[in-house]
C-alpha cells in the first residue's frame, strides 16, 4: 500500500511542474485523495460491501469533485490534473500511467448492461472536457485532444480531436494536425469552409453565364 502511495506522488512531480513538495501534493491534490479513495471503494465493492464502497465514493466525490464508481478498474500512477467534473464509470478500465485532466467523462452511452464503459490502455492522455464514451478501446500511448467526443476504437499511439473525435497523427504520421490544446483543428468546421468555397466558385460561374448571355 505504501508503495502504491508513493507512486502516486511520485506521478504528480512527473506530470506537474507546480508540485513542490510532497507534504503539499498529501494536502492539497484532489487527484490523489480520490485515487486513494477508490482503492478502499473498490476493495470494499470487490468483496460484495456495495452499499458501503458507493459509501465511501460518494464522500470522496463531495471533498474532490471527482466521482469514480467503486467498480472501476484503475492501475498504478494514474495521474488526474485538478479533476473537478471527472467522471468514470463502472465497468472502465484504465491501464498505468494514465492523465487525465478535469472535466473529463469516461461514460456509457445508454441503459445497456454488461462491459459499457471505456478502456484505456497504459500511457494514454485524455485533456480537459474530452468526453470517452461507450465500451471502447483507447490504444496505448494515445491522446484525446481537449474537448473531444470519442465513439469509437482509437488505435495505439494516435491523436484524436474533434467531435465526433478523428485520429489526426498515428505512428508518428500526420493524418490532420498535431495535438494543440489551445488550437485544436474542427474536422466539421473544415467541412463547412469547404462547401462554402465551392458554393462561392458556383455563384461566380453563374454569374459569368448570366453576363454573357445578356452580351448576346
Amino acid at each position: 500500500m505504501w508503495k502504491r502511495m508513493r507512486e502516486d506522488i511520485q506521478a504528480v512531480f512527473d506530470n506537474d511542474p507546480a508540485a513542490r513538495s510532497k507534504l503539499e501534493v498529501i494536502l492539497t491534490y484532489s487527484g490523489v485523495h480520490a485515487v486513494w479513495a477508490h482503492r478502499v471503494a473498490h476493495k470494499l465493492f470487490r468483496n460484495n460491501f456495495l452499499f458501503l464502497a458507493r459509501v465511501v465514493s460518494q464522500i470522496s466525490r463531495f471533498f474532490t469533485g471527482i466521482e469514480i464508481h467503486p467498480g472501476a478498474q484503475i492501475g498504478r500512477r494514474l495521474f488526474i490534473d485538478h479533476g473537478m467534473g471527472v467522471v468514470i464509470g463502472e465497468t472502465c478500465i484504465i491501464g498505468n500511467n494514465v492523465t487525465l485532466y478535469q472535466g473529463v467523462t469516461l461514460g456509457g452511452t445508454g441503459k445497456e448492461k454488461g462491459k459499457r464503459h471505456p478502456t484505456l490502455e497504459d500511457h494514454t492522455l485524455v485533456a480537459s472536457g474530452a468526453k470517452v464514451l461507450g465500451s471502447i478501446t483507447i490504444g496505448k500511448h494515445s491522446k484525446i485532444g481537449a474537448g473531444s467526443v470519442v465513439l469509437r476504437d482509437v488505435p495505439p499511439n494516435s491523436t484524436v480531436v474533434g467531435i465526433p473525435g478523428r485520429v489526426v497523427v498515428q505512428d508518428g504520421v500526420k493524418v490532420g494536425q498535431e495535438l494543440d490544446h489551445c488550437n485544436l483543428p474542427d474536422p466539421v468546421a473544415a467541412q463547412f469552409r469547404e462547401l462554402q468555397a465551392e458554393i462561392e466558385r458556383l455563384q461566380e460561374d453563374m454569374e459569368r453565364l448570366r453576363k454573357g448571355s445578356e452580351v448576346r
